[in-house]
């Protein structure tokens, strides 16, 4: 009766108290949302969505090789799996907070001899017991401490995704800079031709006294300096390759990029109006949420060791003198007990980790819609650079064509005697200026694309993401 007893009041105990939670129930913090973006029109609010799934947006630059070494980065960069190791130690935390909500069971044996005076023969003993723990969780933080555990490991997926796309962006703007490099070497290899013809016929007419030799030595001056350009264009191209190799988790020694001929510049033509769902596709602005709300179950488990806490104990066993008696005849014994603790003085301890936690959770909230605003802030910029960047190589394109058509001429006139050669160099040394502008401009915009689709969280539909011209 008295056992029956007990379970009755510790039950009724336990009923009573176990769907109390101590502390605040969790909410998103507010941020203060604009209507529309400053640099695109048509953005709306919308419902959070960054587990939805991600295009391989990288595709919109229509090169097969770029594809496949950024679907690589994200099985063989280190910076990546050291991210996934964290994620997977998040989830193994889960795990342990999660059986701190469940009895534990422990069976242990023993075996004693124990020599006892004036007595014939030793005492022994032989025992064997099961016991169990649990300790209910009256107040919610042992749950509040799942749930915390559980945002953490969320935010540390947000942390993983992020990991991702930024060594992908990065990989992406390297190739496509690599590229560049090409193409300047591209560039400077058809002027060094061009420059080596107009030495050649410089030196030819000196030789006939029509051009004196300050002609010739400009002539090759402006060669050497082509030249000079082309070997720094090597050295770049070769950094590029090493920052490519590191990223996919390579020794850059192991590691090369043939180069491409027929590669050419393609800028995506990426929508002025952006989707507003793309942006709360953000890993990192998912992150800092997730960290709001583990900080804020560090405040309900604070707050919950100013209540007692409760122990239930119980074991059940046997002991013999010897382990056949131990099977066929032992000795049973059990217990049950149940212990409360109930803090009384701790010299403000509590009350300050409570002034932490609530402290900690601020700091959060902070930093979260900090993460907000400067994820407003990256698309914004990449917006208005996208658009000064195509009016820039619209008015680049313009330029390359009319000084090199003025090249020509210069070139032609000076063929048969009408201007001074430094004439010529000026407008070989302004067409070949303009080209190399172009480019850069090109190139430019590529880099621009690439900043725009990770500020967005990963890129546009298929829909969006398909239109594009070729330079």
């Amino acid at each position: 009766m008295n056992k029956r007893l007990l379970v009755i009041m510790l039950s009724a105990l336990l009923g009573a108290c176990s769907f109390k939670r101590i502390g605040p129930d969790y909410r998103a913090p507010a941020v203060p949302l604009p209507t529309h973006f400053k640099e695109a029109d048509g953005w709306k609010a919308a419902q959070p969505a960054d587990a939805s799934p991600r295009e391989a947006w990288w595709h919109v630059f229509n090169d097969p090789l770029l594809s496949e070494l950024t679907q690589r980065v994200a099985v063989s960069n280190q910076n990546i799996a050291a991210s996934v190791a964290a994620f997977q130690q998040a989830q193994a935390l889960v795990a342990q907070q999660r059986a701190s909500l469940f009895p534990s069971l422990n069976l242990t044996g023993a075996a004693t001899r124990t020599n006892v005076a004036n007595a014939v023969t030793p005492l022994r003993r032989v025992r064997v017991d099961l016991g169990a723990a649990w300790e209910p969780d009256l107040w919610g933080r042992l749950g509040r401490a799942v749930q915390g555990a559980e945002a953490s490991a969320q935010a540390s997926a947000g942390e993983l995704a992020t990991a991702t796309l930024s060594a992908q962006g990065e990989l992406v703007a390297n190739y496509l800079l690599l590229r560049h490099a090409d193409a300047q070497r591209t560039l400077l290899e058809a002027a060094i031709a061009d420059y080596q013809r107009v030495v050649t016929i410089t030196e030819n007419r000196y030789k006939v006294g029509v051009a004196p030799k300050t002609d010739l030595l400009q002539a090759q001056t402006q060669l050497s300096n082509a030249q000079s350009d082309y070997t720094g264009l090597l050295s770049q191209r070769a950094q590029l390759e090493h920052a490519i190799a590191v990223l996919l988790g390579e020794a850059p020694a192991n590691f090369s990029i043939p180069i491409n001929h027929e590669w050419r510049i393609a800028v995506p033509d990426l929508p002025m109006v952006v989707p507003s769902e793309l942006l709360e596709r953000r890993p990192d602005i998912a992150a800092a949420e997730r960290r709001v709300a583990a900080a804020n179950e560090q405040i309900g488990i604070a707050r919950s060791a100013y209540y007692p806490s409760v122990n239930l104990t119980g074991s059940a066993g046997g002991f013999a003198a010897t382990a056949p008696a131990l099977i066929s005849n032992p000795t049973s014994i059990w217990s049950l007990g149940v212990a409360l603790t109930q803090p009384i003085f701790n010299a403000g301890l509590t009350k300050s980790r409570v002034a932490g936690a609530e402290a900690f959770y601020e700091q959060e909230v902070a930093l979260y819609r900090q993460t907000v605003l400067a994820a407003f802030q990256s698309v914004e910029d990449q917006l208005i650079a996208s658009r000064v960047l195509a009016e820039q190589e619209s008015l680049l394109s313009a330029a390359a064509a009319s000084a090199t058509q003025a090249q020509e001429q210069v070139l032609n006139r000076y063929r048969a005697g009408q201007v001074s050669f430094l004439e010529v160099v000026t407008a070989q040394t302004t067409a070949l200026s303009a080209r190399r502008a172009l480019l850069q401009a090109q190139s430019n915009r590529q880099v621009a694309g690439v900043a725009l689709i990770k500020a967005m969280g990963g890129g546009w539909g298929t829909a969006s993401s398909s239109t594009q011209h070729t330079r």
